[in-house]
């Protein structure tokens, strides 16, 4: 089976993970620039271009798409999809989890618990701004961008004197917000879950370190092993579906109301989560792509 990894960074730790794991399971395996791929469109004929050639001999794509990109790429996806190839991730779930305000919108409908969050275009008005800091149970509070990854563009706002001088400030840039309740009793710590189909195959806490909230790897967090609960698994693998993503990294907050889930990734890097759980993360990818891209291989066939 060929698959084409979707990456502009041939030399990252998840890239050269899913290649060498798919060389050892005996696939062949290309990495393609999405960015740098074009696409022509007509009737019955979805054509992919890269490097000047009509690619024509995909089996199943694994999409690393980054978020500065995150349209252009899911473009792409949706072009690999119309050539009916299997994708790890689908173009509407990429898009889904890109959005943060959809992606809160899609689990709070589905009945996945998430924290208390509020979204407004304007609060000009001081009374305006404290009603939306009332919503959320008051201070502390974090205020989040639309648009963010790693923990950047996340301010936790300890008094409601400095929430009101963070979310004034965005507004005035004219920059669309979420402000969202602080989980007190997490305590600066968060899980990840890392779902592949219908299992949570690892998954890590990630605790901040002094000074700090936000429990990133990227922003200095610490890493530790945990065992999730039954209702925990669930919910992840829940998460994950809802936004339609086969592959994910699911990330929530232990709180006095059960887990509550923070983010839906669509792109969850390997680093960190294989080293601390030392699962092969790579390996349950390329096993479970294969699998379906050779399941669904045999359905177009038969349906022919």
């Amino acid at each position: 089976m060929k698959i084409a990894i979707l990456s502009r960074e041939t030399n990252n730790y998840s890239t050269q993970r899913l290649l060498k794991a798919a060389k050892k399971a005996g696939h062949e395996t290309v990495v393609i620039d999405h960015t740098k791929c074009y696409v022509d469109i007509e009737k019955n004929n979805p054509g992919i271009h890269y490097n000047g050639q009509k690619i024509t001999d995909i089996d199943a794509i694994i999409p690393r798409i980054g978020q500065s990109v995150t349209s252009y790429g899911a473009a792409i996806v949706r072009q690999f999809e119309m050539k009916q190839i299997y994708s790890s991730v689908s173009s509407l779930g990429l898009v889904r989890s890109r959005d943060k305000l959809r992606s809160l919108q899609l689990l709070a409908r589905a009945g996945i618990g998430i924290p208390k969050t509020i979204f407004a275009r304007s609060a000009s008005k001081t009374a305006i701004t404290d009603e939306l800091i009332d919503l959320v149970g008051g201070a502390p509070l974090v205020v989040k961008l639309l648009e963010g990854t790693h923990g950047l563009g996340v301010v936790l706002a300890e008094t409601k004197k400095a929430a009101k001088s963070v979310i004034e400030a965005f507004y005035g840039l004219g920059t669309s917000i979420l402000i969202q309740e602080y989980i007190d009793e997490a305590e600066g710590s968060d899980i990840r879950a890392f779902v592949v189909g219908n299992e949570v195959i690892a998954a890590m806490m990630r605790k901040s370190e002094e000074g700090e909230f936000r429990a990133n790897l990227h922003r200095g967090g610490k890493a530790e092993n945990v065992e999730l609960t039954k209702k925990e698994t669930n919910i992840a693998i829940r998460a994950a579906h809802t936004l339609g993503l086969q592959v994910a990294g699911v990330d929530f907050v232990r709180s006095n109301r059960g887990p509550l889930v923070l983010e839906v990734n669509s792109s969850p890097g390997l680093l960190g989560i294989e080293k601390q759980t030392g699962s092969n993360i790579a390996g349950e990818i390329i096993d479970y792509v294969a699998t379906k891209a050779a399941s669904k291989r045999k359905r177009d066939r038969i349906g022919a």
